[in-house]
């Protein structure tokens, strides 16, 4: 979740365009992307059905959301982890107990539709999910800001037995052991310069358990840390490139290439402030306004029922993301290939931040159009075997890798390598 709209604009949709859409999707492309195990890192409909009572198995039309079961066969999405975000203001001294809410709300969809979703708790779990004829979408949890843990390990440990299988260790604001991209020019916020000894321990008990160690939404010190702790590989669940749009949330080259050496991969982000450079300077241009505009929707609704509330703010964050227009097709594609270039094909995948942007670029409306993604990278040249890699198999490998790690960890002394 990206949230530099912050938590009153948790967004259902990207605003309509009248530019022209990308072409359709050819023949061969469709066959390499629907030949392909397509894992998306990061996914924030769990809000939608928590705060909306949304049935993810609803069909379309339903709502401005980007994710549902129907569009999510119609891209091929084969897995996706919905991400679990407490709001740090609105739940403080609460976020563990509204994390299991947003736990539950996950748990319950797939209880609700057993022959379409999966818990997948493993790298092998996604992969049984999508063999054999009846292909279900492999559902895992990823917990975003390690704000939610309350600096408990066991809560860590208590998240990991529920199925997270990853955390941010930040989202944007500093906690108590990891400073966040998101607040550091904030003089009222303690930081760390980086990871506390606790936040090491963080990281060190992850590993332990098999759970991903997550640096999106981090400083640029608490990732280089992380880095020096880690035994497994990282991921970036939702970040793209500093080079191409420049914003905290985005990791610099240097970044890409330590994220590289360590073995891990970077998901690229799809909202369109984070890929377009034209369209962040304008949504920022227009902060003041638009967040006293958010201000008074929340304020009109305060006492509202809270799916009335939770509607009218995810609208109003929508219509202002709609004043500037969206960026094309082209400015996700080129975070991808620059990332391949910079760090190498084995360390990119996608981390769309479906449900939880309020922009994306054209002809990327919902997880029905992964397809074209596939299509625009096929033009670039990119190779059969590179787009599998892409689309999912970096990201099984990093997940595997990260279970090896774990089994070692948790062996005996005596048979560890």
């Amino acid at each position: 979740m990206n949230r530099s709209v912050l938590a009153a604009l948790v967004v259902l949709g990207t605003a309509p365009s009248l530019a022209a859409e990308p072409a359709p999707v050819s023949a061969k492309a469709r066959a390499i992307h629907d030949s392909a195990l397509i894992i998306d890192t990061h996914v924030d409909t769990p809000l939608r059905m928590l705060n909306e009572g949304f049935d993810v198995g609803s069909k379309p039309p339903n709502g401005q959301g980007h994710l549902d079961l129907t569009r999510a066969r119609e891209g091929n999405l084969g897995a996706a982890f919905f991400s679990i975000w407490v709001e740090p203001k609105e739940y403080a001294g609460r976020y563990t107990h509204q994390a299991l809410r947003i736990i539950d709300s996950v748990h319950t969809a797939v209880e609700r539709h057993p022959d379409q979703m999966v818990l997948a708790l493993s790298s092998k779990d996604i992969v049984a999910a999508r063999s054999g004829k009846q292909k279900r979408l492999a559902t895992l949890l990823g917990v975003e800001g390690g704000h939610a843990i309350q600096n408990d390990l066991g809560v860590l440990r208590d998240f990991y037995r529920l199925g997270v299988r990853y955390m941010t260790l930040t989202w944007s604001n500093t906690n108590e052991w990891a400073d966040s991209s998101g607040d550091l020019t904030d003089t009222t916020v303690k930081h760390h310069d980086g990871l506390t000894d606790f936040g090491r321990d963080v990281v060190r008990e992850m590993n332990r358990l098999g759970m991903l160690v997550d640096v999106s939404h981090v400083s640029d010190k608490t990732f280089f840390d992380t880095l020096k702790v880690t035994r497994a590989p990282v991921i970036a669940s939702h970040s793209s490139a500093r080079a191409l749009t420049d914003h905290p949330r985005n990791m610099t080259d240097e970044m890409l290439k330590a994220v590289a050496a360590n073995r891990g991969v970077v998901m690229v982000n799809f909202f369109s402030a984070f890929v377009d450079d034209d369209y962040r300077k304008a949504y920022a241009a227009m902060s003041q306004e638009r967040a006293a505009a958010l201000a008074a929707v929340e304020a009109k609704h305060k006492d509202s029922d809270p799916v009335t509330r939770f509607r009218a703010q995810s609208q109003a964050g929508w219509e202002w993301a709609a004043k500037v227009p969206r960026p094309p097709l082209k400015a996700v594609i080129d975070h991808i290939d620059h990332i391949a270039k910079v760090a190498g094909v084995d360390h990119v995948g996608l981390g769309s931040d479906f449900d939880g942007i309020n922009s994306a670029p054209q002809g990327l409306d919902s997880v029905a159009d992964l397809p074209r993604i596939t299509e625009a990278l096929l033009a670039r040249g990119y190779t059969r075997e590179q787009l599998h890699k892409i689309l999912g198999g970096n990201l099984l490998r990093v997940f595997r890798d990260a279970e090896a790690v774990s089994r070692e960890l948790r062996s005996p002394p005596s048979v560890r390598r």
